[in-house]
Order: structure tokens, then sequence, then C-alpha cells
């Protein structure tokens, strides 16, 4: 993995004849454009508002999740090498800087990965893309967990 910013398109991975996935618009296509996307990212949500250990994370969200879906599927069409529509309605995006006011911990970052793995794992995709997701995923994962350990946010606090 290289040092550049979270936000950053996740880095190029190619195994057999598989797609290099993370080179070019490779891995927006292998997830089915922006209406899969947005397939992923309604999945994800219903399974962070289904599991208990997501609970804490959920709450960090507004209850009304419809801003929270868009952002993220927009996020992640860019992300993953399509159209950077997040940069298009809401701007430049750090992750680990946009995260800095809420008090993420370990804890939260796993449930967030366990509820994505679980919405990647109901998507049609190849399971060596939904592999590289989830490698992708944990990188911002940490450096949030990271930078917000670094500011003091201290776990269980408001999220004001």
């Amino acid at each position: 993995m290289s040092a550049a910013p979270s936000s950053a398109s996740p880095e190029p991975v190619a195994g057999g004849d598989l797609p290099v996935y993370g080179q070019g618009d490779t891995s927006f296509q292998a997830a089915g454009g922006e209406a899969g996307l947005r397939r992923l990212v309604e999945s994800f949500y219903r399974h962070m508002q289904q599991r208990p250990q997501a609970s804490r994370v959920l709450a960090m969200h507004d209850p009304d999740l419809t801003v929270s879906i868009d952002k993220l599927a927009r996020f992640l069409c860019g992300w993953l090498g399509g159209p950077r529509r997040y940069n298009e309605k809401y701007g430049q995006i750090r992750l680990p800087m946009a995260h800095m006011h809420l008090p993420i911990d370990a804890d939260d970052a796993r449930a967030w990965l366990d509820c994505m793995q679980a919405a990647l794992d109901e998507q049609p995709y190849e399971p060596a893309f939904v592999r590289y997701l989830m490698v992708q995923f944990a990188v911002p994962a940490e450096r949030i967990v990271q930078t917000v350990r670094s500011v003091g946010r201290q776990p269980g606090a408001s999220n004001e």
C-alpha cells in the first residue's frame, strides 16, 4: 500500500486472468457502475441497521440515512475509478479528517467492515473483487481510527 491519502483510489491489483482492479475504471465497472454501487450502499446501511454491533456507528449518522447513502455511493463511485460524483455535489473529502470529530474506535471500524462484507456478499461480484475491496476498505478504516485516536476523541463521546 502507498502512503497516499485515504481518499485516493485503491491500489491496482491483478491476478491471473482477472481484471486489474484499481486501474482506470475497472473497479467501478466490476461494482456495476453507479447503480451497482447504490445497491451495495443500500445493502450496507440495511446491515448497519440490523446488526447490534454496528449500533454505535449507526448512531453517529443522522437517523434519516438518505444523505449518508448518497454520500457513500457518490464517494465510492469516484474512489473506484468512476465519475467523481461526491466531488461534484459535496466537494473534496479526506476521509480521516472528515471523521475526526466522531469517537470512532477499532471496534467501530470492525463493525463497519463487517457490515460492508455482508453487503458485498449479497452483490453479484467476483469473489476476487470482494476480497480486493475488503483489503482496500481496511486501509481508510484504520487511518480513520488512527486519526481519531491522535486527536484524543474518546469512544462513547457525543457526536456533536
